[in-house]
């Protein structure tokens, strides 16, 4: 149980039972060899009957043995024979883990879980107890198998994503479709999907449109229509038409390869309750094993009537007994589900440590444009001096806007067209939280928010808190020119997750550079009573410092990019719309794929469900473990309490961690 590092093995290599501790490897996408040496190919190849064959035939064995020392005794049946019958009984779930103790052993890992379980059948055999060292054994074994069970069915969400990518492709060449390995495909070739088909790299759609199921990326069943020129991505599965698509990324490089490695990665980053663990049971086993000594031993000293094999059995009850099973396993089985759960739901955590940290917070602070408005706008009016030319203005504004990613930008150019080639602007430079700046012709085009114009002294006639929608104004040749009024739409679930946010008790923020009463005004409509415009991202990350300055946690959501410096100084960092951002995905510790807002009360569940069910078993198992092992050196337990303590409780365990699988968030 506590070789934690234990190098991964090919499961082909070994069909047996194994040691439950070992997930803290990441999740491995071919062969994977880390379900308990009971891997997917049993149920495929032999299903139940075979990955339970060496447990029956030891049962059998077993209970016919026990019928024939106590209900219908047979003369033959004593001595040498009685002992090889048992030891045959013994041999089919006892050789793997005696296999696995001695491997143990030879890696300098000696106080293992195998080890503990070895000490005590041998020892049972060398007092007599053949029955109860078989059944020790054997129990022990069926316990892995269930065990190995429930880790394949908590990695089944997550498997489902790894898988979601074909190997090969039908690239057209020559008006003819081709098969190609999907790791070959150059950029700008284009490949063909069938109806039905997973798409293998990422692209842009060259039909003028198809409909594609993202659940796989997203947890979204709603087909997602594509027109021709959007991006699809991998995994993504096409409806029914064929469509074609020109590969614009390298498959290492693809947003799915993307997610794919920051899920395989989620297991390496350990939540406290793992890390704690794994020290525990480094320190815990060989101190139960020296106590089992003494157990034996020490009694010789102070009791008159001292029995070997009497002490020499309560030790062999407490070693079983102690075997930190339960505890080892369950707890990163539960981490481990809840990642699968949250992945299953288009939530991706990059460690276990943010499923704990996502658990306890108690400020969630928002981005407004992207977060809880849909972050497309468009123009709604435009305002120029009459004395200017308004066409004029609006292609140096559109020329200047072309330098930028923001969404405003994107409107502007959807509402003035193309940019005009003619247009050269000059000393083109961005001021963070303000805007734009350029020349052309010699004179100064200015392109943002009043505060820009108040930065370099420009009077306007307006009062821009009198205009509700986001306003950008703009100032040429050192004069005010006009504004645009640009308006954002609230995502439809925006209302529903201040809701849900508020019923779990969590204070909610919103930020936002945008004007101040475009921000009341969007906060009043969501029910978000704390809500501060006109930031630049220095004044954000003073809000964040003043909640911090209250000792409490906090989750920032946001685009991952540009609120870099205050993800930096929260307790947890989200990402919206990480399917479209390679940033968000380096940068945020969690990512919501389909930029649905309600998923970050359903992060937030999902962490404090998971967290209570690692919990109650840790209390479980050392409840039970703890009664268990004073009823046992007090030689009021019997090898049969003891198998319960130590595979009962991991079973029970086990039960309840892979419940997360099933609940509905």
């Amino acid at each position: 149980m506590i070789h934690q590092d234990k190098e991964v093995k090919n499961i082909k290599n070994k069909p047996k039972a194994t040691c439950c501790c070992s997930h803290d490897e990441p999740v491995h996408t071919e062969n994977d060899g880390h379900d308990h040496g009971h891997d997917h190919e049993h149920h495929a190849e032999g299903g139940w009957f075979k990955l339970f064959l060496p447990a029956i035939i030891s049962f059998v064995l077993l209970l016919i043995g026990i019928v024939f020392d106590n209900y219908v005794p047979q003369s033959w049946f004593t001595g040498s024979v009685r002992t090889v019958w048992y030891a045959i009984a013994y041999l089919p779930v006892g050789l793997p883990v005696l296999r696995e103790a001695y491997e143990s052993i030879r890696k300098g890992d000696v106080f293992s879980e195998f080890f503990l379980m070895c000490i005590a059948t041998i020892g049972a055999f060398a007092i007599g107890e053949y029955p109860e060292g078989v059944a020790v054994m054997l129990f022990y074994t069926i316990g892995e198998t269930f065990q190995g069970m429930a880790v394949t069915r908590a990695k089944s969400s997550i498997k489902s994503l790894l898988d979601q990518r074909p190997d090969e492709v039908n690239v057209v060449e020559n008006n003819t479709a081709v098969k190609v390995k999907a790791k070959e495909v150059q950029i700008g070739a284009v490949i063909q999907l069938k109806a039905g088909e997973k798409l293998a790299l990422d692209g842009e759609l060259v039909s003028d449109s198809a409909s594609f199921n993202t659940a796989a990326l997203t947890g979204e069943s709603k087909p997602d229509t594509k027109k021709k020129g959007e991006t699809v991505l991998a995994g993504m599965i096409n409806g029914n038409t064929i469509a074609l698509v020109k590969v614009t990324t390298a498959y290492n490089d693809s947003k799915l390869s993307k997610i794919l490695e920051l899920v395989q990665n989620a297991t390496t980053k350990k939540a406290p309750a793992e890390l704690f663990i794994r020290k525990f049971a480094k320190i815990y086993t060989p101190i139960v094993v020296y106590l089992a000594i003494a157990i034996c031993l020490v009694p010789m000293l102070f009791v008159d009537h001292y029995v070997f094999s009497d002490w020499l059995y309560r030790a062999l009850v407490f070693l079983v007994i102690s075997c930190p099973c339960a505890l080892v396993i369950s707890i990163p089985l539960g981490y481990f589900g809840g990642i699968g759960a949250a992945s299953k739901n288009g939530i991706l955590f990059k460690g276990s440590n943010f499923l704990d940290s996502i658990s306890t917070i108690q400020n969630v602070v928002v981005d407004k444009t992207g977060t809880m408005t849909e972050g497309v706008f468009k123009v709604q009016e435009v305002i120029i001096k009459p004395e200017l030319d308004q066409e004029e203005i609006l292609k140096l504004v559109n020329a200047l806007e072309s330098r930028s990613t923001h969404p405003v930008a994107t409107a502007i150019h959807n509402h003035v067209g193309q940019i005009d080639p003619s247009v050269e602007l000059k000393d083109i430079e961005e001021i963070s939280g303000h805007g734009l700046k350029a020349s052309f012709n010699g004179k100064d085009l200015y392109v943002g928010n009043f505060k820009l114009l108040d930065k370099f002294n420009i009077p306007y006639d307006i009062d821009p808190s009198s205009i509700v929608y986001t306003t950008i104004a703009i100032a040429y040749d050192g004069k005010f020119a006009g504004y645009l009024t640009i308006a954002d739409e609230i995502k439809e679930d925006a209302k529903e997750t201040v809701a849900k946010l508020k019923a779990l008790g969590v204070k909610l923020t919103m930020l936002s550079g945008d004007k101040t009463n475009v921000v009341q005004f969007v906060a009043e409509k969501l029910g978000i009573t704390k809500a501060f415009g006109d930031l630049l991202p220095e004044d954000k990350v003073n809000k964040v410092n003043e909640i911090k300055a209250k000792n409490e946690t906090i989750a920032f959501v946001g685009d991952g990019v540009n609120d870099a410096p205050v993800i930096a100084l929260s307790t947890v960092g989200i990402a919206m719309g990480g399917l479209g951002s390679d940033a968000a995905i380096e940068t945020a510790d969690v990512v919501i794929q389909d930029d649905k807002p309600s998923k970050i009360a359903m992060a937030i569940n999902i962490g404090k469900q998971t967290k209570k069910i690692v919990w109650q078993n840790i209390t479980l198992a050392f409840v039970v473990k703890a009664f268990v092992l004073i009823l046992g050196a007090g030689g009021l337990a019997t090898m049969w309490e003891a198998v319960f303590a130590d595979v009962g409780v991991a079973l029970l365990a086990i039960f309840n961690a892979v419940r997360i699988q099933k609940m509905r968030f």
